[in-house]
């Protein structure tokens, strides 16, 4: 079974989307998804509710997600840590254990950042879930190609 774990600052607005619109995209296609924060902030929260709204709109459930941070075990436990930033990445290239075994890479597929939605209006959420709706496809073909 193939694993993704998707990471944003806070784990309240774009790794928790993230989760929500791979699960729905991958239709059970035996991935095990889930997300986490860099920082543990809002660790037992749930998703942000802009980012709910607007991904809930499209028909994406975030039912059961709660913010945790990252932890070492993540990077034995999944194949695939996927940062929604630059500054993310950067943050878990400094906590990867040198015999991790997860493939970390930012999320987006032309190397870009996912924005931070957080400080902004409604239309920096409707972006996100844009951008993350063309990402979690390009991901579930990658990994449909290599099992």
């Amino acid at each position: 079974m193939t694993s993704v774990l998707f990471v944003c600052l806070g784990n309240i607005c774009r790794s928790p989307t993230a989760e929500a619109v791979f699960r729905a995209r991958s239709k059970g296609e035996g991935i095990r998804i889930d997300s986490a924060g860099t920082g543990a902030w809002h660790a037992g929260e749930g998703p942000d509710l802009r980012s709910r709204a607007e991904g809930e709109s499209r028909g994406y459930s975030f039912s059961g997600q709660a913010a945790r941070k990252v932890r070492v075990q993540d990077f034995y436990e999944f194949d695939y840590v996927l940062a929604m930033d630059a500054s993310n990445l950067s943050d878990l290239k400094a906590i990867r254990p040198h015999d991790g075994s997860a493939q970390l890479s930012l999320f987006l597929p032309d190397g870009e950042d996912v924005p931070d939605p957080y400080y902004g209006g409604s239309d920096g959420f409707k972006d996100v879930v844009d951008l993350i709706e063309v990402a979690a496809d390009h991901w579930l073909a990658k990994m449909c190609a290599q099992n």
